[in-house]
């Protein structure tokens, strides 16, 4: 049994002059132990001492805290599992969108007959792929029409495609220039940097025509980020060129070289480049694994 002695914390046997601890709020009251009362009333010399109370708050603070603490290991145990899990929904749609895109380009590619015009069915592959994601990506202005430059083939070869997306066909084919540091007949090297003077691998999209010493020509954005970003700073634009025409052929043998434009024959590139103008998607491409696997645009 545990006792209130306010004499022996007052001197005060007046319990008339101690507040009720009922008007006081939530009061704390020192407790002492029967025995030790006692000893106080028939010794007045033994002080009384304090009996030994649990800290609650104490205990309370303690079983929060490891609550928290096994809280903190369990999250700790499942979040790798989610994080797992959410990894493989989002490949497993990532590759479930590939196959859908890889499908629709199989078929434009047969519907249009694409093959017998020389287009290798993998450089419209990959073409329809990044076609695909800059979309996605709103930063195509012009949807209707998609060019390539297929640099698996040699020069001499109308190796330019522009093709009309929504009507599904093909508008123009022709001859298109690489960089002189590319290679001769075949471009085979392809380089982002300052004057290297090769060909620049990967997705450009159109800009804005100006009259240079070419005629009538096109800047390009080079958007493939590590493979033709400094496209604008090489000051990389489609052009018309006398060195790619099959009169130039006929008296040289090949075709000519640019410093790393993709110059195309005079004749057309008026036409092509109004066509092209203002925000459509410009392909250059070539079977390197490197890009192709690398690439943001590709497998973005």
């Amino acid at each position: 049994m545990v006792l209130t002695a306010p004499a022996m914390r007052t001197g005060n046997t007046d319990y008339g002059s101690i507040r009720n601890p009922l008007h006081e709020k939530e009061r704390t009251e020192i407790f002492y132990a029967s025995a030790v009362i006692r000893n106080f009333v028939d010794h007045p010399s033994v002080k009384a001492v304090r009996a030994v109370v649990p800290n609650a708050s104490a205990a309370v603070s303690g079983t929060v805290s490891r609550a928290i603490a096994s809280a903190v290991v369990k999250v700790d145990r499942e979040l790798p599992v989610a994080a797992a899990a959410l990894f493989t929904a989002k490949s497993a749609a990532k590759s479930a969108e590939v196959k859908l895109v890889t499908n629709q380009a199989i078929l434009l590619y047969a519907n249009m007959d694409l093959d017998s015009m020389g287009l290798d069915e993998k450089a419209f592959e990959y073409a329809w792929r990044g076609y695909h994601n800059l979309l996605k990506k709103r930063m195509i202005r012009k949807r209707a029409v998609l060019s390539i430059c297929d640099f698996s083939q040699p020069s001499t070869s109308k190796r330019m495609y522009v093709i009309d997306v929504l009507h599904r066909r093909l508008l123009y084919r022709t001859y298109v220039a690489h960089g002189q540091n590319s290679g001769d007949e075949y471009a085979t090297s392809f380089s982002n940097e300052m004057d290297s003077y090769k060909s620049s691998l990967g997705f450009y999209v159109t800009q804005w025509t100006y009259m240079g010493r070419n005629g009538l020509s096109l800047r390009l954005n080079g958007v493939d980020s590590g493979y033709n970003d400094m496209a604008a700073k090489r000051r990389i634009v489609l052009h018309g060129s006398s060195y790619v025409s099959d009169k130039y052929m006929r008296e040289f043998g090949t075709l000519g070289t640019s410093l790393g434009c993709p110059a195309i024959p005079s004749a057309v590139s008026g036409r092509i480049i109004r066509l092209v103008k203002g925000g459509s998607c410009l392909f250059i491409y070539h079977p390197t694994a490197q890009y192709l696997d690398n690439s943001s645009i590709i497998n973005g």
